[in-house]
């Protein structure tokens, strides 16, 4: 097992209304520096459909826009751990996130987590925040249980805040 601490920052910004918060990036994304790169995982062709996004942004600052267009705000739960590889079931020795950098400054309105183990780790962890949390199944290629349309069926529930007017103060 190696130790790596989370390589970047989350993704949000003062307009962010909903969280989706991962465990760890994987080695792709770890070498890429940026949520998600590894081509198979189907967490970009989701948020692309959902948000009527199309073509995928081909690079991380495209991404990025793409999310605070959408008041969507990015992050994962683990700050840092002992990995190999990118399966989470390899996880252990873990240092969470910070949360409340985003929950003190920002009006968020729905948690949403990607996977088994972000939910788990979340629920053990921060069972104490008041905002509504969603698990969602995981959009790994690894989950290969659900297909595009299925992921699509469950994720589906962000669209509600994609095109909502809030009040900022």
């Amino acid at each position: 097992m190696v130790r790596y601490e989370h390589p970047f920052l989350p993704v949000f910004d003062e307009k962010s209304v909903i969280l989706i918060l991962g465990s760890f990036p994987s080695v792709v994304s770890r070498k890429q520096n940026f949520y998600y790169a590894h081509p198979q995982n189907r967490f970009w062709k989701i948020i692309s459909y959902l948000t009527e996004t199309n073509p995928i942004p081909p690079d991380s600052e495209g991404k990025k826009f793409m999310l605070f267009t959408h008041k969507i705000a990015l992050w994962d739960v683990i700050q840092s751990c002992d990995i190999e590889g990118s399966n989470d079931h390899n996880i252990t020795n873990i240092i969470l996130v910070d949360l409340s950098l985003i929950l003190r400054n920002f009006n968020l309105k729905h948690i949403f987590i990607n996977g088994s183990r972000a939910y788990e780790l979340y629920n053990q962890y921060f069972f104490n925040i008041s905002i509504a949390v969603s698990k969602l199944p995981s959009t790994s290629s690894a989950n290969a249980s659900y297909d595009f349309k299925r992921l699509i069926h469950y994720w589906n529930g962000i669209k509600q805040y994609l095109n909502q007017d809030f009040t900022f103060i």
